[in-house]
């Protein structure tokens, strides 16, 4: 085994650029680990970690460090040459592009780059210790603010926030991985049709189901709103999601507007209702795994799934046109072995695999997971699972030294042939997640690695999987429907039928 290094200096790269570089060159034949990452004192320390670092390296924020580890020193050193060069050929281009002329200077700073280029919003993708910082810049210059980055104070948050108030300012994050704001994607995000409903979001691939549902039923989206996963804590006190309620309240080109949320503090879930309930429109509340009782009333419509969320939606914006979602699959009994009793879900999107948990544990009885409902039931192994178990893949475990399973599903799939080996599995449930920044062929991936756990068992598996996305989407929803079905995985229509078809199948076992 070889392990190369290299500190590129007075390089920045966003995140998001750098895990989909870091996952292509860890395809290349012969190439166990590639990654790149900015030299921050953090990433170092993740890094390190991991077990991915040979020495210690003192932090150059503003410099990209590439490791790559590989079967010889060939291959290592063919691969980060590869590496470097795509990385100096990106900033050459960016450089041409910047301005009229190929030798134009590239904008070295926020209030540089809108004396070019006048805006009303700026995309923070900084590692998070310089992140607040930049975003206040971006707020001074009276832009608002999408705040990609994560490991941002939460005081920091709370800041950041009440100043854009003042201002008349929207802050979305820190952590906030999607939006759509006047039909520009923004992040990971799916390509939707522009429509009536208005849809706000502390939850990232919450966000994306809703909105691709409504999407594939024929209605569309007039913007989606990220907030950040802290924004309903008692600290920050919904911020930013009462402020995108009442945009959205004022906004002509909404009619519905839908708020999406795993469970937040009870304070500010009773002010998010009250002020909803006010706004003068209808508004749909679904926040995973709360009493519904509490959520409906007059002009509000609660929903249990992300799913009903979508169908709430589409059917206030249609009059009586209500979806008829596409039925789940009537699977064929498997032949399990007696051993065989339990459900083994491994997810790309936090808030799908929130969602799973709370369907599961309805119908199942507790499970167990790196992200549990209930803390007696926290995996002491992530990389175990024991009984019927949910995994968050994309959680800080599982990501150290390796980009997000949505770019790059290769843990998912070695994880997916695990679980299928273990004589106590009986389905595996997983998303796919399409849109712009994520892997651009998930399913044939994952179908790989189905194929390889077939050919090294002795008995049935089944395989539940659901796909958030559209068919306009760059990896077309169609096609990897048909990639998933070829392999022979029951494709449900929604991440909850999905949830429930594996919790009838292990109850029809058991």
């Amino acid at each position: 085994m070889a392990v190369a290094e290299k500190i590129i200096p007075n390089l920045y790269r966003d995140s998001v650029a750098l895990m989909q570089l870091s996952a292509r060159v860890a395809a290349t034949p012969g190439v166990t680990r590639a990654v790149a990452v900015m030299a921050t004192r953090a990433n170092l320390a993740l890094l390190a970690e991991a077990g991915f670092a040979r020495r210690t390296l003192e932090p150059h924020p503003n410099d990209v460090l590439v490791v790559i580890e590989g079967d010889d020193e060939a291959c290592v050193a063919t691969a980060l040459g590869e590496m470097e060069a795509s990385l100096r050929s990106s900033l050459a281009a960016g450089e041409g592009e910047a301005g009229e002329g190929a030798g134009a200077v590239r904008p070295t700073s926020i209030a540089m780059a809108l004396e070019e280029s006048p805006a009303n919003l700026a995309l923070i993708s900084t590692p998070g210790e310089y992140a607040a910082a930049e975003a206040e810049k971006a707020l001074r210059l009276g832009l608002n603010v999408m705040l990609f980055s994560s490991n941002v104070a939460i005081e920091d948050e709370v800041r950041l926030k009440n100043f854009a108030r003042e201002q008349n300012l929207l802050v979305m994050g820190p952590d906030c991985g999607t939006a759509i704001i006047n039909g520009v994607p923004l992040g990971f995000a799916n390509v939707l049709r522009r429509g009536p409903i208005g849809v706000v979001a502390a939850a990232g691939t919450g966000l994306q189901e809703v909105a691709s549902l409504i999407d594939r039923a024929g209605s569309g989206i007039s913007q989606a709103i990220g907030t950040g996963g802290r924004d309903l804590s008692d600290a920050v006190g919904g911020a930013t999601m009462r402020q995108a309620l009442a945009a959205l309240a004022a906004d002509k080109a909404t009619e519905i507007i839908v708020l999406v949320s795993k469970p937040p503090s009870p304070k500010v879930a009773a002010t998010l209702r009250r002020e909803a309930a006010a706004c003068g429109k209808p508004v749909v509340i679904c926040f995973l795994g709360a009493d519904l009782s509490k959520l409906g009333g007059d002009n509000l419509h609660a929903a249990e799934t992300l799913e009903d969320a979508a169908h709430l939606a589409h059917k206030l914006a249609r009059g009586d046109a209500a979806m008829k979602p596409a039925a789940a699959p009537a699977p064929t009994p498997p032949r399990f072995a007696p051993t065989q009793k339990y459900v083994r879900g491994l997810f790309s999107g936090g808030t799908l695999c929130y969602e799973a948990l709370v369907l599961l544990a309805q119908e199942l009885g507790p499970v167990w997971s790196n992200t549990p409902l209930d803390p007696a039931y926290a995996l002491a192994d992530p990389w175990t699972s024991r009984a019927h178990t949910v995994i968050d893949l994309g959680a800080e475990i599982f990501t150290r030294g390796r980009p997000h399973p949505m770019i790059d599903p290769l843990l998912r799939s070695e994880r997916l042939v695990k679980e299928a080996a273990d004589a106590e599995t009986a389905i595996i449930l997983f998303d796919v997640v399409l849109g712009h920044g994520a892997h651009p062929d998930p399913a044939a991936s994952l179908a790989t690695a189905i194929a390889a756990a077939r050919r090294h068992q002795d008995r049935e598996v089944a395989f539940v999987a659901s796909i958030c996305g559209t068919k306009a989407d760059p990896q077309n929803f169609d096609a990897q429907h048909a990639t998933l079905r070829d392999a022979g995985v029951l494709v449900a229509p929604s991440n909850a039928a999905a949830a429930r078809l594996a919790a009838a199948i292990a109850r029809a076992q058991r």
